[in-house]
């Protein structure tokens, strides 16, 4: 397993059988400014053209701070994800092994450059095999909203604001979500 500058935060997967609970799972993060959520929960085969269980089973949640790298740096934003993603592993008696993507939707990530250098971060703290996808927070919060279907608007007013939309044919817009520094200044 690929070990990090934090090896500590993993340190539970020692003595841990490899596929840790033996279910494979996948890892979903909202990041914000004010908190961080990771909920784990298991894969489901839609092979058969059933549905998941309405609502699915959620194995662990974890809830850690502000990942947002705007707001706190680099460093603490890493921390805060590896850290929430390990403690909801460790909840769901689980280890990286065992995980077969990472969904993660922060808010900070306003350009691919951001977008590639958390991908790089998860592809160091997990096997290569893992599936990770990071996205700015409102296009999950549409997406929740739109049955994962990627059209129309969602406007977020938390700890910051931004209105963000896609149309039909994938073109996209937002509007503000550019942090405190050029007055987003949100609640």
């Amino acid at each position: 397993m690929k070990r990090d500058r934090n090896e500590g935060i993993w340190d539970f997967e020692h003595g841990m059988p490899p596929q840790g609970g033996g279910q494979d799972l996948i890892l979903g993060l909202d990041g914000g400014t004010t908190s961080t959520v990771c909920i784990c929960m298991p894969v489901f085969s839609f092979t058969d053209n059933s549905l998941p269980p309405d609502p699915p089973p959620v194995l662990a949640h974890a809830v850690a701070g502000c990942s947002n790298h705007n707001s706190v740096g680099e460093t603490a934003a890493k921390e805060t994800l590896e850290r929430v993603m390990a403690d909801a592993l460790f909840k769901a008696g689980s280890t990286r092994s065992a995980v077969r993507a990472v969904c993660l939707a922060v808010s900070g990530v306003n350009h691919p450059t951001d977008q590639q250098r958390i991908l790089s971060w998860l592809r160091a703290m997990f096997p290569n095999d893992v599936k990770c996808f990071v996205h700015n927070d409102a296009v999950a919060a549409m997406a929740s909203g739109t049955m994962g279907k990627l059209h129309g608007c969602v406007l977020i007013a938390g700890t910051g604001t931004i209105a963000y939309g896609y149309t039909e044919d994938g073109r996209e817009a937002r509007a503000s979500g550019a942090g405190p520094v050029l007055g987003d200044w949100g609640r």
